[in-house]
């Protein structure tokens, strides 16, 4: 093992800004695969396919990048204090890692550069991933020492950013220096998991993914259950709940990196500008984030529901006027929050439109909503 090598790439990835830098092997993850593979199996996973294609891979790099035998494995701060959310608005909420530039963005082209760095050094393998490979990255970060795991199964890390980090590794045919996992322990500490609003955190270092906020926002496609939509309160991508509540995050760093200093127009949306946006405003708006993977038709739904718990009557015209729209997801979620609003437009309009509505489950989302105005 080339330890005065392993010293120069530390170096040199802390000079590209990265906050955290550790060093591992390539070598299988047996009892993270395990619980993946249970996880999956118990169907916590929810509809993310890729991640039970992925599965049985995932806790081998070496599957990932064959010849693999280090893996670099950095971390970069996100924290910032989120602007005042703006007096007397419909205002969604986003996740605080989707609120500045697309982490994806800023985390690679420091990535690429440090596998160049690799490769002058003589790798015949260097290649990285920022959340875009089927690794277990929190699990690789444990064994290479950048923190340990919280109830929540967030990373919490060692040197003062708690669990507000963004990962990236560098897989690599150089047979560098690893260091010691990190250890650590929530104790009997238990926050998390009771304020979780919609109980996803079911058991410690075990979250169902059908429940959480994060996935019903970003990754789940189509309808979300009509039980859980009250839990979701005015969160339209991501949550942050569970990290927030957390100790350990308590005194975090904040405002290390300006690219992800968060935007007026992101970080509080207004709701009805959401529910209504089109295609090319929608393009502009969110070319440089991480919004954009939950697509528009999950922000235009999201807006609706969080519309819906606002209960605000000031809503009940934009929610109407989504009652016409062409995408049947949005116009039942539009629904829905109509029946959470106690006012005669939103009544009058969904008696009407329970007529004229052909497709079958926004006729279910309509009934349902006119059951609750009744």
């Amino acid at each position: 093992m080339d330890h005065a090598l392993t010293l120069d790439i530390k170096a040199h990835a802390r000079g590209l800004g990265f906050d955290l830098v550790g060093i591992t092997t390539a070598d299988p993850l047996p009892e993270d695969g395990q619980r993946m593979a249970q996880w999956v199996a118990a169907g916590m996973h929810g509809e993310m396919d890729y991640v039970e294609r992925h599965a049985p891979k995932a806790a081998n790099p070496a599957y990932t990048a064959a010849g693999a035998r280090s893996i670099v494995v950095v971390g970069l701060a996100y924290r910032w204090d989120a602007p005042a959310p703006p007096p007397d608005n419909l205002s969604g909420r986003i996740s605080s890692y989707a609120r500045g530039t697309d982490y994806h963005e800023v985390m690679e082209h420091r990535l690429q550069d440090l596998a160049g760095f690799l490769s002058e050094r003589g790798a015949g393998l260097a290649r990285y991933y920022v959340d875009t490979g089927p690794l277990l990255d929190r699990a690789i970060a444990q064994r290479a020492g950048l923190g340990w795991f919280g109830k929540n199964t967030m990373l919490i890390t060692k040197t003062g950013h708690g669990s507000y980090v963004f990962l990236g590794e560098v897989l690599t045919d150089l047979d560098l220096q690893p260091d010691e996992p990190a250890g650590g322990s929530c104790g009997r500490c238990r926050i998390c998991l009771d304020q979780c609003p919609t109980g996803a955190i079911v058991a410690p270092f075990v979250v169902d993914a059908r429940r959480c906020i994060s996935y019903l926002t970003i990754e789940l496609r189509g309808w979300i259950p009509r039980e859980l939509r009250p839990l979701m309160q005015t969160w339209v991508f991501g949550c942050d709940v569970c990290q927030d509540v957390c100790p350990h995050n308590a005194l975090v760093r904040e405002g290390i990196h300006q690219e992800f200093a968060p935007r007026k127009d992101v970080a509080f949306p207004d709701l009805v500008e959401l529910l209504h946006i089109d295609e090319a405003a929608y393009q502009e708006r969110f070319r440089h984030s991480a919004i954009k993977r939950a697509k528009r038709q999950g922000l235009r739904r999201n807006a609706a529901v969080a519309l819906g718990n606002l209960r605000d009557p000031r809503a009940v015209p934009a929610l109407v006027r989504a009652l016409d729209d062409e995408d049947s997801i949005v116009r039942g979620h539009a629904a829905w929050a109509l029946g959470r609003i106690a006012h005669p437009q939103a009544r009058a309009t969904l008696r009407d439109r329970l007529t004229q509505e052909s497709d079958p489950r926004v006729r279910e989302e309509i009934e349902f909503a006119l059951t609750g105005l009744s």
